[in-house]
């Protein structure tokens, strides 16, 4: 349109109201993000239950010193990180297996050592570390200390040893393993008796014994009798410390070394 006596045109502008509910907001964006970021955790969860006791122990030992395992994947990539922070953990609790065992060994020598008649039976007692765990061995001697001669049958100062061994070993969780030996004489009857039952018979009363005093029924894992087949002193099969009990407190993890 333009006014009379002039060529210039005139410009209309017209200009648009506003109205709500348009897409110009960056609202919908966070909410969206919030809700990816949900999903990958819900995902990352469901993975992690699905995974074995390794893996999400791994996971654990990652929150909880991240540092540590960045370390160990410079090697070998996040796998072997997750491995090696898995078996650092094992590590630290096998060393704690192994301290609470010595203490134990120790607390029962100490508690020997006050009783003057059983402080005498301080020789025959040996202790020491094993493959299965930490092994306490009761030792006869040219006197029968333990058992009577050719008997499952044990002596009084044989049941109070086991008694304070059972007070120590029921404070723990660790499972126990009681084994029965015997030296190379022969033992038969004729209805077939040898020294096999024997070993086993003797393995067994101490098992009896021990649950009385403190070592709780779930704790016992093995009763053995192994007769002269594990010789304590080889090179003399009738050596009379080769009869003897063995007690092995089991590592508590089911951990290994290479101890013999």
């Amino acid at each position: 349109m333009s006014h009379p006596g002039t060529d210039v045109p005139v410009r209309i502008v017209k200009k648009k109201g506003k109205h709500g509910g348009g897409h110009s907001g960056g609202a919908w964006k966070v909410a969206y993000a919030d809700f990816v970021t949900a999903m990958m955790a819900l995902f990352i969860v469901l993975w992690i239950v699905g995974q074995s006791k390794q893996v999400k122990e791994s996971v654990a030992s990652y929150f909880k010193d991240p540092g540590v395992f960045f370390e160990s994947t410079k090697a070998g990539g996040m796998l072997q990180g997750t491995n090696l922070a898995a078996k650092q953990q094992v590590d630290a609790n096998l060393k704690t297996d192994e301290q609470k065992l010595k203490e134990m060994t120790e607390s029962i020598l100490k508690t020997l050592g006050k009783d003057h008649a059983l402080s005498k039976l301080l020789e025959q007692i040996k202790i020491d570390s094993v493959e299965e765990g930490m092994r306490i061995e009761l030792l006869e001697a040219s006197k029968a200390y333990f058992f009577d001669v050719g008997t499952s049958t044990l002596k009084p100062e044989a049941i109070q040893v086991l008694a304070i061994i059972a007070g120590e070993v029921g404070k723990l969780p660790n499972k126990i393993i009681v084994e029965g030996h015997t030296d190379s004489r022969p033992y038969s009857r004729a209805d077939g008796y040898t020294n096999f039952e024997l070993s086993a018979e003797r393995a067994n009363s101490a098992r009896r014994i021990l649950v009385v005093h403190g070592v709780k029924e779930h704790q016992i894992d093995e009763v053995r009798g192994y007769a002269d087949s594990r010789l304590r002193n080889a090179k003399d099969p009738f050596d009379v410390t080769n009869r003897r009990i063995s007690i092995i407190i089991e590592w508590q993890n089911g951990k290994k070394h290479g101890n013999k």
